[in-house]
């Protein structure tokens, strides 16, 4: 039966602790493989009775309810039982970017405030370096090796005694995690989800009779990080289906490929940059991808160009959809059902979700169908706040309940949305607003162009222009044909100004591109403070 374009509302619910979702596929399917990491198979009943052993020996390190627990680790089947483990206790788990410098380390740890850090043996120098500029850590317990001072993850299960302390939580209000925020501006800010926030848009994504839902014999791929909101959802959705989940702890384009064949992968979600590393990968066609049932495409918008060029090269369906942190983090998801997709949108609004586009200036004034502004979204997925900052939650925040995304986006009558650009993003020519996404998308249209970021470029006459920096995909590339071929496109407002070649476009884990990087190497060059600071 196929499906309406508006989703239904859910009926009835269920409002419970994250872990239980583990403790019922355990229940269920207790020999199945949830987790693959390597060589290594962990089946629902090990992945249960692991978390369930960390908790206990969480609980003897003094661990109570709203405890904040800190993960600082790549992907690992020892993530899961972590997270799980926390979750048991009544904590809070903060979960910290693995790429992070001592400083960033340092601020998330002093600003979210654990007792206790469980790290990796690999980030033992960052870890080290960081030490020093934090306080309130009682206990570190490494994951992967012996770290000094620490107790390991193999000490804490195998030393577990007695029983897990029954904790009473409020699934609607009690906070399950506490990812931070990607912080393309400033400093990065403490995301307070609760577990029922998250166990929604669980039952939204998997309460659905779609195609691209999971299913109790799927297997999806997560090369996605897991400490990003992205990958965390992907494991409990995954965890909730009782499917299996299948790791890496960095992304290589030769074990991606190899990993699907192996596994038998059938669902896989990923960011644009990797739909253009397997557009340029030589034999892509040669290898076995017949077993993939959907792919989903998030964390950055793409164009319908590439988004129908993932289609035929994976041979399978790539739906976008949209989301962020403080939505737990999907809003609007798209349809894989042939009649329904609609390339180059990132979907309609998940079941009990609202949306409305408003005025860019003034955040309030609703907008007819069609106009770009920026994108409210009000619903079950909604955070709770920031964490200890009332300030940026009111402003985040309506007082009924509506989030200010700071995305801009076009609606039709379906409720589709398009993704335009960020709104701090938008380059000002002479009083126009130029979407940065918009020439990006265009761009990587281009044979040459493997990838691009745009940005505005202080200008005295008209404030802003655009110029783009982009990485050639052959030695054809030509910043003057490149500059044609997008001025045949825009009006004339849009026009590149200019192109400069760069090895790579700097991208923050889950693929967001980091125009703020590339803004200051311009500012920089230019000695101008000009636009930038508006």
């Amino acid at each position: 039966m196929t499906p309406s374009i508006f989703r239904e509302s859910i009926p009835d619910y269920e409002h419970i602790p994250l872990y239980v979702y583990l403790e019922r596929a355990a229940g269920q399917w207790p020999d199945k493989v949830a987790i693959i990491d390597g060589d290594k198979r962990v089946t629902y009943a090990e992945l249960l009775a692991q978390a369930q052993s960390f908790a206990i020996g969480l609980v003897g390190m003094g661990v109570q309810k709203g405890d904040r627990v800190a993960l600082f680790a790549p992907n690992c089947a020892e993530f899961a039982s972590v997270f799980f483990g926390v979750l048991m206790t009544g904590a809070i788990i903060t979960t910290l970017n693995p790429s992070y410098r001592e400083l960033e380390v340092a601020h998330q740890l002093n600003d979210s405030g654990p007792s206790i850090l469980v790290t990796h043996s690999a980030l033992e120098e960052v870890i080290t370096l960081a030490s020093p500029l934090v306080s309130g850590i009682r206990e570190t317990i490494s994951i992967g090796g012996v770290l000094p001072g620490a107790k390991t993850f193999e000490d804490v299960i195998a030393s577990a005694s007695g029983m897990l302390p029954e904790v009473e939580i409020d699934p609607d209000n009690d906070i399950a995690a506490l990812p931070y925020s990607s912080g393309t501006t400033g400093l990065t800010k403490g995301v307070m989800l609760s577990h029922f926030n998250i166990g929604a848009n669980v039952q939204q994504m998997n309460n659905r009779d779609e195609i691209a839902s999971f299913r109790h014999e799927d297997v999806g791929i997560l090369f996605l990080p897991m400490y990003h909101i992205y990958g965390m959802f992907f494991l409990i959705a995954s965890i909730a289906a009782g499917s299996t989940t299948t790791l890496m702890a960095r992304f290589d384009m030769e074990d991606f490929l190899g990993i699907i064949e192996r596994d038998r992968v059938t669902i896989l979600p990923m960011a644009p940059p990797v739909i253009l590393g397997l557009a340029a990968y030589p034999s892509l066609a040669e290898r076995d991808l017949s077993s993939l049932r959907w792919t989903l495409v998030a964390a950055a918008p793409s164009s319908k160009e590439l988004q129908r060029r993932g289609s035929e090269m994976l041979g399978c369906t790539v739906i976008q959809a949209y989301g962020m942190t403080e939505l737990s983090p999907v809003s609007h998801y798209d349809y894989a059902e042939d009649d329904l997709i609609e390339y180059g949108s990132v979907g309609t609004p998940f079941a009990d979700t609202e949306a409305r586009v408003v005025d860019i200036e003034d955040g309030v004034t609703e907008l007819p169908l069609g106009e770009e502004g920026e994108l409210l979204v009000r619903g079950p997925q909604v955070m709770k706040g920031y964490y200890r900052n009332p300030e940026a939650t009111a402003e985040a925040i309506t007082p009924d309940g509506w989030l200010h995304t700071g995305d801009i986006v076009r609606m039709n009558s379906d409720g589709r949305i398009w993704i335009t650009d960020r709104k701090k993003e938008l380059i000002k020519f002479k009083g126009f607003q130029v979407p940065p996404a918009e020439l990006e998308g265009i761009l990587l249209e281009h044979p040459d162009v493997a990838d691009a970021c745009v940005i505005g470029k202080p200008d005295d006459e008209a404030g802003e222009v655009p110029k783009a920096f982009v990485v050639a995909a052959n030695d054809n590339a030509d910043a003057d044909d490149i500059i044609e071929f997008v001025k045949g496109k825009v009006a004339n407002y849009k026009r590149i100004s200019e192109v400069e070649f760069v090895d790579e476009i700097p991208k923050n884990p889950s693929g967001k591109i980091l125009r703020r990087i590339l803004r200051d190497k311009e500012l920089a060059n230019s000695g101008s403070r000009g636009a930038w600071f508006s």
